[in-house]
């Protein structure tokens, strides 16, 4: 009685997508602009620009810069423009937010910059488990990106999978 055990997911020709592989490692900074103004809560115009000229942007050498203001604060858009125009020179990468918010988006950033084409016509498992907590934001996002090529997607793990589309 040797019958040969059969590993059948590893025949079934699915393709594992691990989102993990795709978590931002670049470090990120964040710029408050509370500090800059004036008794923390008002921008004056004069002396919010002598504050960005005189601060020492090359710590954001090569980071990606979150740009936020944890005041409670009127800040007009051009204020965020003047920031830009400062890290612009030194820093990887600048977005708006928190750095929660800074990750996400470059997160999505990587998600859409897949080829998607080896997945065309593919059977494909988005892994479901890992040991980095992988948001709501990244699966929407890989759904997104491979569902005009799959031939069909699922969550979880190629033994234990959740149908999410089927090409018709």
């Amino acid at each position: 009685m040797s019958e040969e055990i059969v590993n059948k997911v590893a025949q079934s020709q699915l393709v594992t997508i691990d989102l993990e592989n795709y978590f931002p490692a670049e470090e990120i900074a964040v710029f408050d602009l509370k500090p800059h103004l004036f008794m923390e809560l008002i921008l004056k115009e004069k002396e919010f620009r002598a504050a960005l000229q005189n601060n020492d942007w090359s710590i954001y050498q090569n980071k990606v810069v979150a740009v936020t203001c944890t005041a409670d604060a009127i800040i007009p858009m051009w204020a965020y423009m003047l920031v830009g125009s400062y890290l612009q020179p030194v820093a990887k990468d600048i977005v708006y937010g928190d750095e929660n918010a800074a990750r996400q988006q470059l997160f999505v950033q990587k998600i859409e910059a897949i080829d998607a084409s080896p997945f065309v016509d593919k059977r494909i498992v988005v892994k479901g488990c890992g040991d980095i907590p992988i948001g709501e934001f990244a699966y929407l996002a890989i759904t997104k990106k491979l569902m005009p090529v799959a031939k069909s997607i699922m969550y979880g793990e190629p033994c234990s999978t959740v149908p999410i589309f089927k090409k018709k």
